[in-house]
């Protein structure tokens, strides 16, 4: 390698460490390591461990769900030593995300500050900061190496896609759940989520992201604990549209339901199995993903047109969407 060559490498290496480190230092004081704690009789255990994310100086940290799941409380710790007790806000196990609050004596936290995941490309530069195995403060770095991926969640009463996951080639471990993906800027993009599944040790980590959905969901969790979501009752999956039909409607898919829960909105409404849903309330249905951002908590306790092609004629059935518990 010639001279000029090394000093380019060099300089090229040096604007790489600039972009971490400044990251690492923005945002290392606002990630806490969590250690959750489970009420058993006598007292309490640790359950486990994971990290957190301080969004606001009054003490509200965002965590995935699966990191506090089962539990109520614990201990957030800080990179400057700061040992607080934290209480569990809220959780939604279908989105992986949950919010925690840090007591009195942890307010005027430094913050880190939310981005858009939704500006990403792939090959971008992101930084995950956490406390895999247990080892505060630790720092990875990598890229974006996938974007649109979808990660199945499931709670007691239901089952959801989250999309747009974030797939980084970051070096994620248990414990890293719940910490910081962020861009060049320090921005807050993703919250690091499941490590575990057949990526593991294949160099490929998630993240769910955060966006205008996401935001929206976390601001439902600090505010009440809980997210509220429309049902419908109904599993499926994408099916090709007859030739007219696609012709008519401009998409080539609709959504062909497979099965109807028993006593569920769209059971009572008269849906099928092999109904193939092309609309909802005005908004075209290619897939589970269109459904499912379609059950917001507005559309609770209203009838919504829905329309399939049974046994190849449109009709439209009017469903009253209840609330998903």
């Amino acid at each position: 390698m010639t001279a000029v060559a090394e000093a380019r490498a060099q300089k090229a290496l040096d604007a790489y460490s600039q972009v971490v480190t400044s990251v690492a230092r923005a945002l290392t004081p606002a990630v806490a390591s969590l250690k959750v704690m489970a009420n058993v009789p006598g007292g309490r255990r640790p359950r486990g461990e994971g990290s957190g994310v301080a969004v606001t100086p009054d003490g509200f940290l965002l965590t995935a769900a699966h990191v506090v799941s089962g539990a109520d409380a614990g201990v957030a710790i800080f990179a400057d030593g700061l040992h607080v007790d934290f209480e569990v806000v809220g959780t939604d196990a279908l989105s992986d995300l949950a919010v925690v609050r840090a007591s009195s004596a942890a307010r005027s936290l430094p913050v880190a500050t939310l981005g858009d995941a939704d500006t990403l490309e792939v090959g971008q530069l992101v930084v995950a900061v956490g406390n895999p195995l247990g080892f505060a403060g630790s720092v990875s770095a990598g890229v974006v190496s996938g974007l649109g991926r979808s990660m199945p969640t499931q709670s007691a009463h239901g089952s959801r896609l989250v999309e747009n996951v974030i797939q980084t080639d970051a070096a994620l471990h248990p414990g890293n759940s719940g910490g910081a993906l962020a861009n060049a800027e320090a921005e807050v993009v993703g919250v690091n989520t499941a490590v575990v599944g057949p990526w593991v040790g294949q160099g490929l980590g998630l993240a769910v992201p955060i966006n205008a959905a996401t935001r929206e969901i976390v601001g439902a969790l600090m505010a009440h604990g809980r997210v509220r979501r429309a049902y419908l009752g109904v599993a499926g999956g994408p099916r090709p549209l007859p030739p007219r039909l696609v012709d008519r409607l401009g998409r080539r898919t609709g959504l062909e339901v497979v099965s109807v829960v028993g006593g569920s909105p769209a059971a009572l409404a008269g849906l099928r199995p092999e109904d193939l849903v092309v609309e909802m309330d005005g908004v075209p249905i290619e897939g589970v993903g269109d459904l499912q951002r379609l059950m917001t908590h507005e559309r609770i306790g209203t009838a919504v047109p829905v329309v399939v092609v049974r046994n190849g004629a449109e009709l439209t059935v009017d469903v009253r969407l209840t609330e998903l518990r």
